[in-house]
């Protein structure tokens, strides 16, 4: 059987030239463009599987000015290196400009049908320079095709996939029959890369250019886009520096020691107080309800959403699709409660639709869902169910009149920026572990149950978690493990974990090596953590990790290597083998301490 594979993907500024201007915006002329992580592995995949099919033919889209070619380009030229038919299609036109996920999502779809129907659409699992997750799921419901998020193993029989997803902090084996809608996380395949001159080898005639006239009569861009970004910061993170490779290692610990106290670095009453005040009592009842999604066995980020809900001065309706003791959610912050009625298992699709259906009948002001995998897919369909507007991965929320303001990170949080929606209801998935917790109430919400429908289409085989999504976030102490350090030798940080009361992140090298869980990775594709003090040890530092800790109140590196580019995004350095470094390190932690 012949199969139609289609590949999406974005070009994006390399983050390493980010550059703002007097006015706040980024500056994008004469930026370096490359195609985004994910999207290699998305065409990487489609290639491979297209390979293995007898007269399958592969077709990368991509959405964006003419300049974005060239990555359509990289992804032909790969694909035509390993024999495989292959074209694309730049969709190209000033109409499109200003598009939101929702607009994109759209406008992808539209071309998606201007052919025969693809059998299998494969998109990175989020851009790097965005990171909202959105697309895919908001694309897959927008064709009413079943969604997968994060492949990590992927294998084609007879229109069958069997996938191995990976999820934030577990994994997930699902078997979906085709046609399906699946996004690749980034170790499902070595990437797609090409240099210049294989892309210029590439014929003019394998790329098509489609402008708006062709995809229908509209709205598209702005227009099309239920989100618009208003004022944007820029995270400054000036760092010390502060390493001397003349110094000893007793005489740099020594240094290291006084900047981590003069920085308040050892005082846990620098701690961000997670419970700060009272939740306030239960909405009066012209306040406009907002909804929050409950994702199963997420209690942590649940009571911080219901908290941030109750605190915008709206009455949280807490949706659910299991038993819980709605106690506790009252306690929490929730004025009243929905339980999603018929669901065995919490699969995105279905609980998607029956929240569609809720806000439908109720028309709430707003819908707040965890920024997880899981969440990520019920509130993409949800938002392009009833075309809303959908901030993804927000960090900090407001209340502006009648408008939710959502501040969410971008370019591997360099900057963060302000999205308003013009849509009803507004939407927002929040990051674990960013936002307050409140100090419970007592309020026992009224409960009403919601029949929902079963049509899923995704069959879960199986459902494991192997760490917590919450572990990191909360931490006020991380110790960050570099490729430097085996895993035989992680006992040897059990003192300085213990007298720090930290926990341990990771490198992405570290954890595709699997010597710790995904949930741990620190970076661009993994976490982002603001601990009061992180401490690096046997990691080169490279910007894609070191980013995810540009917050951190102080860093403390570790390293052998005096030209490790770890020294330079920290504050203090000590220039030494870890192994003789922690104990002289850990005693004079433990002597502050005392």
């Amino acid at each position: 059987m012949s199969i139609r594979i289609a590949a999406l993907i974005k070009q994006i500024p390399a983050f390493e030239e980010l550059t703002l201007g007097p006015d706040g915006r980024l500056m994008r002329e004469g930026m370096d463009l490359e195609m985004s992580a994910y999207c290699r592995r998305a065409v990487a995949q489609a290639v491979a599987l297209a390979a293995e099919q007898p007269d399958a033919t592969v077709t990368v889209f991509t959405l964006g000015p003419p300049a974005a070619e060239e990555s359509l380009r990289e992804a032909i030229a790969w694909g035509q290196g390993r024999g495989v038919e292959i074209d694309g299609i730049l969709i190209t036109d000033p109409a499109f400009a200003g598009s939101d996920t929702l607009a994109t999502a759209l406008a992808l779809a539209a071309a998606l049908g201007l052919g025969d129907p693809f059998d299998l659409v494969l998109v990175g699992r989020n851009s790097v320079d965005a990171d909202t997750g959105q697309v895919g799921p908001e694309l897959a419901e927008l064709l009413d095709l079943p969604f997968v998020t994060g492949a990590r193993h992927l294998a084609l029989a007879e229109g069958v996939l069997d996938i191995r997803a990976e999820y934030d902090d577990g994994w997930a084996q699902l078997r979906v029959a085709l046609p399906a809608v699946v996004s690749t996380a980034e170790r499902l395949i070595d990437p797609c890369k090409v240099e210049p001159p294989g892309r210029a080898a590439v014929s003019a005639d394998r790329i098509r250019r489609v402008a708006a006239a062709e995809l229908g009569p509209g709205p598209w861009g702005s227009e099309a886009s239920p989100t618009w970004v208003g004022e944007t910061r820029h995270i400054g993170s000036t760092r010390l520096g502060r390493r001397d490779p003349r110094a000893t290692v007793d005489e740099q610990i020594a240094t290291a020691v006084a900047v981590l106290i003069e920085r308040g670095a050892l005082d846990p009453s620098h701690d961000n107080d997670l419970d700060r005040g009272d939740v306030l009592g239960v909405a009066p009842i012209e306040e406009p309800e907002i909804g929050v999604v409950v994702e199963p066995d997420r209690p942590q980020l649940t009571r911080e959403l219901l908290g941030v809900a109750r605190d915008l001065g709206a009455s949280p309706v807490a949706i659910l699709t299991e038993e819980v003791d709605v106690d506790e959610l009252g306690a929490w912050g929730a004025d009243s409660v929905i339980r999603l009625d018929g669901l065995e298992l919490a699969n995105e699709e279905d609980t998607a639709a029956g929240i569609s259906t809720w806000a439908l009948a109720l028309d709430p002001w707003a819908i707040l869902a965890p920024s997880t995998a899981w969440g990520r897919e019920v509130a993409g369909r949800v938002a392009a169910a009833l075309r809303a507007g959908l901030t993804g991965d927000a960090v900090e929320l407001e209340r502006d009149h009648e408008d939710l303001v959502a501040w969410k990170p971008a370019f591997g949080g360099q900057i963060v920026a302000a999205i308003r929606c013009t849509s009803r209801p507004q939407m927002a998935t929040v990051r674990a572990g960013v936002l307050p917790r409140k100090t419970p109430r007592v309020h026992t919400p009224p409960v009403t149950v919601l029949p929902v429908g079963v049509r899923s289409r995704v069959e879960i085989l199986a459902r494991t978690r192997d760490d917590d999504l919450d572990v990191l976030a909360e931490a006020d102490a991380v110790i960050g493990v570099g490729q430097g350090v085996a895993p035989a030798e992680y006992g040897a940080l059990e003192p300085l974990r213990l007298a720090l009361g930290a926990e341990l992140g990771a490198t992405r090298k570290v954890t595709d090596l699997g010597w710790m869980p995904r949930a741990r990775q620190i970076g661009i594709t993994g976490r982002t953590i603001a601990p009061r003090l992180f401490v690096s040890i046997g990691a080169n530092g490279k910007f894609n990790h070191m980013i995810g800790v540009r917050t951190a109140g102080t860093i403390l590196a570790i390293n052998a290597d005096p030209h490790a580019l770890v020294f330079a995004a920290a504050d203090v350095g000590i220039i030494g083998d870890y192994r003789e470094v922690l104990p002289v390190l850990v005693d004079a932690i433990r002597a502050h301490l005392k």
